[in-house]
């Protein structure tokens, strides 16, 4: 078990050589770096570090977690995943491009009018507000437990110094920074999970080849859920996969943000293409480590948390060796970081541009840059204040929440875009606003009596899918039949 002074140290180290690379990428960087990278990012170093951005820290505590309820049923999300990203590489990135936009949610604004575009890009900030709390809430938390506690150290407290850090080595830099900062993060990610899996392994006393046997002749290594009512049925998981990856990346200002500062369209569509490929045999990495973590602690006679989602935290800092714990801490600290920049700077991006407006502005450069920091610095307070929320309400599993949250804040989004691409009518848009608050309602109210209505149905991750679809029926009836689109 790793003492208080290992960690701290592992945690100081890791920390300083994040802001090492900061001072390297961040020099001479403007507005135009902060935003879109000036458009010369490396299509595959933004595809490699797109990695520990989609994975993050719900990933890598989460996903291990879930295998002890649902076994490796999450892998057919994942395969949902990867249609999703042929959608985003095949329609919405050319349509990035060819507009030549900074931020995505512009294209409102010329499809729709002035309200549908600040409603996007509202829509956005709300969900990534809390997608990425929810997600650093869970980092910090393992740091605070691990860590500060032992200091002495208030839980706010940690979460001050976790977003202190990550808005001291983004201002500068922004899109420019994170581009280089992610990639360095996923490499020390990967490498924690399969050491950890190779660590386990020799305690067990096996080898990869028979660790690999043992966990696919286990019960967690059930992959296809045939019940159709049941939330994690196969079919649903594909379909909910491909629809979550279309609005939690193609529609999120925070991952379009990385493909967009890429130097062409082609670029881009290579690291998208690329990336999805990677991140299916990644999250299989992440599935089987669950099943190990299980498999050990029945095992080894370790109680298993209450929250599935500490497993990891606690086998790697107080079962194994000193080495595993160091492994994990790195990791864990690689997770959280591009949970974080990312969210800071695409929000940032966001207010800036569809809010405040600062590219249509008369304003000089400096002025503009001024205002850039105002609201980099005020969402880095919002999200610490949402941290400290989430840490009073934490009573179910992160990954299941970012997702359930997710499929009523996003989905207003994803029949905004879908009724933009699909239709060629336009719509009255100064009621856009009330479809965007009435879809989610009857979303919930349908969500909630579904086993009641639907014969014992339960909804999953489709939430998102009926979300969406109610918001293009309802802007199919706020349509303008004098509009239309050629």
């Amino acid at each position: 078990m790793l003492n208080t002074t290992i960690i701290l140290s592992v945690f100081v180290v890791y920390t300083a050589f994040i802001f090492l690379v900061t001072y390297i990428t961040s020099r001479k960087a403007n507005n135009e770096s902060y935003f879109i990278g000036n458009r010369r990012s490396l299509w595959y170093v933004v595809a490699y570090g797109m990695i520990g951005a989609s994975l993050s820290g719900v990933t890598f505590m989460s996903v291990p977690g879930w295998v002890g309820e649902t076994g490796f049923s999450y892998f057919m999300v994942v395969v949902g995943y990867w249609l999703g990203y042929l959608v985003i590489s095949f329609v919405l990135l050319p349509l990035y491009y060819k507009l030549n936009l900074t931020s995505i949610y512009s294209y409102l604004g010329g499809r729709f009018g002035f309200t549908s575009y600040k409603t996007g890009s509202l829509l956005f900030i709300v969900s990534r507000l809390i997608g990425a709390s929810l997600r650093m809430f869970l980092v910090v938390n393992v740091l605070q437990i691990f860590l500060f506690k032992d200091l002495g150290v208030p839980f706010f407290v940690t979460a001050s110094i976790f977003i202190l850090l990550v808005l001291l080595y983004t201002f500068q830099g922004g899109i420019k920074t994170i581009v280089w900062t992610d990639t360095l993060q996923t490499t020390f990610m990967l490498v924690a999970v399969v050491m950890t899996i190779v660590i386990i392994a020799n305690r067990m006393g096996l080898g990869l080849g028979e660790l690999f046997t043992k966990v696919m002749d286990s019960d967690y290594s059930n992959l296809i859920v045939t019940d159709f009512s049941a939330r994690n049925h196969w079919l649903k998981q594909i379909l909910s996969g491909a629809f979550i990856t279309i609005t939690m990346t193609g529609l999120d200002q925070e991952m379009m943000q990385k493909n967009l500062s890429c130097r062409n369209l082609r670029d881009a569509q290579k690291n998208m293409l690329s990336f999805s490929v990677v991140l299916v045999f990644v999250n299989m990495i992440f599935l089987f480590l669950g099943a190990t973590l299980f498999i050990y602690a029945n095992e080894s006679g370790i109680t298993i948390p209450e929250l599935k989602d500490d497993l990891f935290a606690t086998i790697s800092l107080q079962y194994l060796t000193p080495l595993a714990g160091i492994v994990f801490l790195v990791g864990l600290i690689s997770a959280a970081y591009p949970s974080a920049d990312g969210a800071i700077t695409s929000l940032t991006t966001s207010f800036s541009i569809d809010i405040v407006g600062i590219n249509n502005s008369p304003w000089s450069e400096q002025h503009k840059k001024r205002i850039r920091l105002i609201v980099h610095f005020s969402f880095a307070v919002v999200l610490l204040l949402l941290i400290g929320m989430f840490s009073i309400i934490n009573d179910r599993s992160v990954i299941d929440k970012l997702f359930t949250i997710a499929g009523y804040t996003y989905g207003p989004l994803l029949g905004l875009f879908a009724f933009g691409l699909f239709s060629k009518k336009g719509i009255k848009d100064k009621f856009v606003p009330v479809i965007a608050l009435t879809a989610p309602v009857i979303c919930y109210i349908i969500s909630s009596q579904s086993q009641v209505w639907f014969n014992g149905y339960k909804f999953g991750f489709e939430l998102l899918i009926l979300n969406g679809l109610l918001m293009y029926l309802g802007l199919w009836f706020i349509r303008n039949p004098n509009t239309t689109i050629t």
